[in-house]
Formats: C-alpha cells, structure tokens, sequence
C-alpha cells in the first residue's frame, strides 16, 4: 500500500545577507532547490536576523562588496559553507574561516576570458584614444578642429602581467596575439611559461611600457604599485587595473596622471567604490568603467550553474567544485 502521507523534501537554507549582482538571476533558477533566508529584506535588524537564523543556516551565499568578518562569523556558529560570486576573496577573514572549519568556494575561472577581454579593451581604448574620439565627434568638434591627433599602436608594445593567474595568462594570450613582448610577476615563477619574469612590481615596471594587474588584493599586494612603481614605468606607461582597487595606490596614481608622469590609464576597479577620484573625469587619457569587466550574459550564466553546483555539492556531502584554500 502506497504511504499517503509522504515526508515532505526539505529545502537546504541558504543566508543571504546583501544579494550579490548575480542574484536576480540566479534566485528564479534555484529557489526551488534552495530556500534564501535574505537579511536585507528582513523588518528587523541583522544582528537580530543571524541570531534567529544561527543554528540552522550551514552556508552562505554573498560576493565582492559584503565583507564576511570574524564578528558575522562568531555569529553563525553551524556556518560550514560561504560560497562567493568573484574571484577576489578581500572581503572574507579567510583565516577566520580556517579557525572555524567553514570551506570557502569562490567563481573560479568562469570570469578569466572575459575579465581578460576587458582588459584588453581597455588597453585598446587608451592607446588608440577610442572614447576620447567619440567625445570630440559627438561634440561636434571634428568639423571644427579637424582630425583627432593620433593613437599610439599596441604591437610592439612591452607588457608586464601583475599576477600570472587563470586571468593573467588569458591576458598574456590575448596581448601575444597582438605582438606584444609579455613579462610578469607572480607570488612564484611558473615552470609552465616562457615569458621573462621579475621579481617585483618596481622591476618589471622599468622594463615595460604598459603593466596589466590581474592579481588578488591582499596585505602583501595592497598599494603594490605605489609612487615607486609608477615612476619606474615613465611617462609614455599605461596602467590597466581589472584586479582590485587597493593594488594601486590611488592617490598616487591620479597624481601620476594629472601631473603628467605616466600616460594613461584603464580602470575598471577603485579603491573606495563606488567612489572614483572626480579627478580622472576630464583626463582624455584615462578610461572608466564601473567594475563591470566580469558582467557577461554567458559569465553570469556560468556563474549561476558554478554557485549552484557548489551548494549542491555541499548539501550532498560532495567536493566543492571551486574550493580555495584557506
């Protein structure tokens, strides 16, 4: 005889405490796998939400801009899963989490080609002035004074990579194609690449035109291209930053760039964002972007089966698929 009362399936709860940039297309996807236990939308306060919420929630879903600090952890004493949207992990107290046994899994590759794709397109926008030149036309101005002064080829050009990751080596893909002469520095010098290596920021800087941060933000990499750096790059450098803000010392870079002492910049990532220096709004030589590089439609697809796929394996006692370690 069939049981008429089956035992209803139980939904794994997953917190939520900001939603990631990611998350209105991944709820709809997964809300009947999992159920999100969302603070932000809560009447009441978050303290007071983890505290209802402290001896059922096993993981955690959040991203770039929602640090996880020691304090929310202590908060959460069944937490064993904090599953991020980017590949950064500066807003996670990683040794924090190791103290406490709680796995972390982050976006893994899935935004390598397109973050390098952007960096490439920023690279581009600054040597052959793109939008710079649409400016002029949309202003009206070609007519007026004529054609708009030249570019500066990108063939030839002598890169440095900061951060030989899955990132840096889609970058260095990229820029060889394009003729470049590729260099890098890294925490260790890669058995598996060709390109010359330098031992730090300030090395490699004298030797390039254009140096690519491509590395994670962390005490060590924090302000690493500094005053020093910049200056050792000259004053025909570019700078192209699709790692994290904090790499670059921002005050240093804008002064840079307003006084003259290197050529340009491509931007996608700031120190205190959404902030960016007002500065840099009228410079012709620095491009801008709003920390976008990783938002593609097929990134964000792939993001949302990893991020699922990570909880999956969770709940189901599996491999992460994109542990890092702590």
């Amino acid at each position: 005889m069939e049981n008429q009362n089956p035992v209803p399936t139980v939904i794994p709860k997953v917190l939520v405490l900001r939603p990631p940039p990611v998350f209105p297309f991944f709820e709809p996807r997964y809300s009947d796998k999992f159920q999100f236990l969302k603070a932000w939308e809560s009447p009441i306060p978050t303290e007071e939400f983890l505290e209802t919420h402290a001896a059922s929630v096993a993981a955690l879903l959040t991203c770039g801009f929602n640090r996880i600090t020691p304090d929310i952890l202590r908060r959460l004493p069944s937490l064993r899963l904090i599953v991020t949207t980017s590949a950064g992990l500066d807003h996670i107290d990683l040794p924090e989490c190791r103290r406490r046994g709680i796995a972390v899994a982050d976006a893994g590759s899935v935004f390598s080609e397109d973050v390098a794709d952007a960096a490439v397109g920023l690279l581009l926008d600054v040597l052959r002035r793109v939008s710079a030149a649409g400016r002029y036309v949309r202003a009206g101005l070609w007519p007026l004074n004529g054609d708009y002064p030249l570019g500066t080829k990108l063939g030839g050009k002598r890169v440095g990579i900061i951060g030989l990751g899955n990132i840096g080596l889609e970058v260095a893909k990229r820029l060889e194609a394009f003729g470049c002469f590729i260099s890098y520095t890294s925490r260790t010098k890669k058995a598996s690449v060709s390109f010359p290596f330098y031992q730090s920021a300030i090395e490699l800087a004298a030797y390039c035109d254009i140096l690519v941060i491509c590395c994670m933000l962390t005490d060590q990499t924090r302000h690493m291209v500094n005053k020093e750096v910049l200056k050792a790059l000259g004053k025909e450098g570019v700078v192209i930053n699709i790692a994290r803000g904090g790499v670059i010392d921002e005050k240093e870079l804008v002064r840079c760039l307003v006084e003259g002492e290197i050529a340009g910049a491509g931007l996608d990532v700031f120190e205190r964002e959404p902030e960016v220096p007002k500065e840099l709004f009228t410079l012709d030589n620095v491009v801008l972007s709003p920390h976008c590089a990783v938002l593609t439609e097929e990134a964000v697809g792939d993001l949302c089966e990893l991020l699922a796929a990570n909880l999956e394996a969770f709940f189901s006692n599996k491999p992460l698929i994109s542990q890092v370690a702590t």
